[in-house]
């Protein structure tokens, strides 16, 4: 299944890259399931990240690795891999990207995903449309021009 929200920013591609830290990340999780952060390295190539999901009566772990990252006068990009997901998750792919115009950026959650089985996958979709969906405002509230100075 794939997922891809756009989000126009008022901050440059490069000022967007600074803001992608430990604390961005934190902000961008939805209330629920709460997140407990395990691990951030960052956002280059060989990086990980490590979370922990709790659903209140069960937790589940959550390791990517960011498995390519590139950064030029047009893009910012970088890609994370599940490689320990939480039950409902056999597969998982999140690029990243942010695509300069000129003094602004577009930030773009391109998520590829799959559940051990298909009818998961599109129960799924939904609820992680709207987490991603979620991130709009924050990235919008981070990244002005008025942040960035």
């Amino acid at each position: 299944m794939h997922i891809q929200i756009q989000t126009e920013v008022s901050a440059d591609h490069l000022s967007v890259k600074e803001g992608f830290t430990q604390d961005l990340f934190l902000k961008l999780n939805p209330p629920f399931p709460p997140v407990k952060l395990l691990k951030f390295d960052g956002c280059d190539t060989g990086d990980q990240v490590s979370l922990e999901l709790n659903f209140i009566f069960f937790k589940q772990r959550w390791d990517s690795l960011i498995t390519e990252d590139r950064t030029d006068e047009q893009i910012f990009m970088f890609v994370d891999e599940g490689v320990k997901l939480p039950f409902f998750l056999k597969y998982w792919k999140h690029r990243h990207i942010v695509e300069a115009r000129g003094d602004a950026s577009v930030i773009i959650d391109d998520i590829s995903f799959k559940a051990p089985f298909l009818l998961l996958t599109w129960l799924l979709y939904p609820v992680l449309y709207l987490q991603f969906l979620y991130r709009k405002p924050i990235y919008k509230r981070v990244f002005t021009k008025k942040a960035r100075q």
